[in-house]
């Protein structure tokens, strides 16, 4: 059985959070003052949620599908807004998020549950998503693949 597009991505940064975190006990701390921590990873998780924000209210706006294990059901193409500037804010949002909690944890060795996030959802959410538009828009989605970036 094949995982693309069948794991919700807000559940998949779920468990990446929960490996983030098991990583940080395991492996030594970067010492970084609290405060710098702290304002780093706010700074994060309010540009991830803002990006997330952003996304979801594009696709509301469309009036399309906000489910990511049925991208074949877009009803519309959302080039538009947020994504005038990066074709996966919702993603890349739960990756800034998820670099808040490794920064928060202040663990640098924590950035491969990050990297592993990012590679997870690229080729098992992504990728799929991309064939699914691919079929339903043809040479409009083309178009804006060759104008707008995956990530950034």
């Amino acid at each position: 059985m094949s995982l693309q597009a069948k794991v919700p991505p807000p559940a998949v940064a779920a468990a990446s959070a929960l490996i983030i975190w098991a990583i940080s006990r395991l492996a030594p701390l970067v010492a970084m003052p609290s405060g710098v921590r702290l304002a780093v990873s706010l700074a994060f998780v309010m540009l991830g949620v803002g990006l997330s924000v952003a996304g979801v209210l594009s696709f509301r706006r469309a009036q399309t599908t906000l489910n990511p294990t049925k991208p074949q059901e877009a009803s519309s193409l959302v080039t538009t807004g947020i994504y005038r500037v990066t074709r996966n804010p919702m993603y890349l949002g739960l990756s800034l998020v998820l670099l808040a909690w490794a920064v928060f944890l202040s663990s640098a060795w924590a950035l491969l549950g990050v990297a592993a996030f990012v590679l997870y959802i690229n080729r098992l959410q992504i990728a799929p998503e991309e064939r699914a538009l691919s079929q339903l828009f043809g040479s409009e989605y083309t178009a804006y693949q060759a104008k707008v970036r995956r990530w950034l």
